[in-house]
């Protein structure tokens, strides 16, 4: 290793903590607001929004707005920052519970009953989904938690599952917007999913949702998913769907993207190029198995260590998007955990690579952890341990092996989303 490079471990850090600037909703928020001044509405000004990063979200607005404003915004529990007008409502992620529908139902009756000239700023960022649950009518929170957990643990992609929740919910899929109509819905979006599109982000509540009954329930039957009996009937009956594209109620409803996985990997970028190491982005949109897509990452790193493609070492592959894991196992894991334990398989010790993944929220999967980190010699410690690295990823614990090693990502929890955020270093030899 060249002995201008920082260490290995030091940079990957500096790396993630470089993505996770770019998506600072301090940062991201006050530019894309509705002009103010002699702009401001005659009539209310309401925030609203669920998400990860929406209180955040919901401190910045305070924060740069200079006229009333009151509201309500739901975040995962241990995501909640102090806000003065602006209620903040801590709830449960992935799995949704009964704070999380209680905040969804009175968000959906606040925006009832606005006039013309009120203004609702709706916060929307990852996690958004599981946190603003409100079961369709007929249905209850139970059936929802029992379907999430199915799909959860099905391998579905995000997207999938976001059409699914959708089309059982009275809140999401465009719905939320039609409620407030005919008031002015600006809805501001950090992204998390691969592809950007509004649509798909926390469910889309206030976006016309392009997708039908039909799609969800295939999606079940795609995944062998046999939803409870009143979801099963709800779904077939398909009595009132999503707002579509061009529906009058979503006239007056904008969205602005304002932070994205691609802004993170090009602030990663930028501070690996200031270490004297090139980056190669791969994607911010990549999807798939946890293990196979590391498969694939792995050969990218050899080509480069052995080859210099696409880029010569000192090199770094930068990606980000959001693997899915099937569970079969009873180990504790995490997306990120189980990428990084196949890379680990998948690399065997190769000389001069090291590896990061985690996610952008802090809390990979369910557990306590951002993600983890990986270098050469991990399968050799694992061994002298007396750890099957090939066993622990049959029983997905990739958590269990990395906590093990001492080599977990523990930033808690981050007050933002872009998803998952993946670096692979590889340098020259010595």
């Amino acid at each position: 290793m060249a002995e201008s490079l920082p260490d290995p471990t030091t940079l990957l850090r500096a790396l993630f903590e470089a993505a996770l600037g770019a998506a600072d909703p301090k940062l991201a928020v006050p530019p894309h607001l509705p002009p103010q001044g002699s702009s401001l509405p005659k009539g209310r000004t309401l925030v609203i929004g669920a998400g990860k990063a929406a209180a955040t979200m919901a401190q910045a607005v305070e924060e740069s707005w200079n006229g009333p404003l009151e509201g309500l915004v739901v975040t995962r529990y241990g995501h909640a920052v102090p806000c003065q007008n602006i209620e903040v409502v801590e709830a449960a992620h992935p799995v949704p519970d009964e704070a999380g529908r209680a905040a969804a139902e009175r968000i959906l009756n606040m925006v009832q009953g606005l006039s013309p000239d009120d203004l609702v700023i709706c916060l929307i960022s990852g996690g958004g989904s599981a946190l603003l649950a409100l079961p369709a009518p007929g249905l209850t929170l139970a059936h929802k938690q029992e379907v999430n957990r199915a799909l959860l643990r099905s391998g579905a992609g995000i997207t999938e599952m976001n059409c699914v929740r959708k089309h059982l919910s009275a809140i999401k899929g465009g719905r939320l917007a039609a409620a407030a109509a005919p008031a002015r819905v600006v809805t501001l979006i950090i992204s998390d999913v691969p592809g950007d599109d509004p649509a798909s982000i926390a469910s889309g509540p206030t976006v016309p949702d392009p997708t039908s009954f039909a799609d969800a329930r295939a999606i079940l039957a795609r995944y062998g998913i046999e939803p409870p009996a009143p979801m099963r009937a709800h779904l077939e009956a398909a009595a009132e769907e999503t707002p579509k594209p061009g529906d009058a109620r979503l006239a007056r409803a904008e969205t602005r993207l304002i932070a994205r996985p691609q802004d993170a990997l090009e602030a990663a970028a930028t501070r690996a190029r200031a270490a004297g190491v090139a980056p190669v982005i791969l994607g911010d949109a990549i999807e798939g198995e946890a293990r196979e897509v590391a498969r694939v990452m792995a050969a990218i790193a050899r080509q480069v260590a052995r080859h210099g493609q696409p880029e010569a070492a000192p090199c770094v592959l930068l990606s980000g998007g959001e693997t899915t894991v099937t569970v079969t196992g009873q180990g504790r894991g995490g997306r990120n955990a189980e990428f990084l334990l196949g890379l680990a398989i998948a690399l065997d010790g190769a000389p001069g690579i090291f590896a990061l993944a985690c996610d952008t929220d802090g809390i990979d999967g369910s557990e306590d952890n951002a993600g983890a980190i990986l270098g050469p010699t991990s399968l050799a410690r694992a061994e002298a341990a007396g750890l099957d690295a090939k066993a622990r990823l049959a029983d997905n614990d990739g958590y269990g092996f990395f906590a093990a090693l001492g080599d977990l990502v523990v930033t808690g929890p981050t007050l933002t989303n872009v998803n998952d955020f993946r670096a692979i270093l590889v340098l020259p030899p010595d």
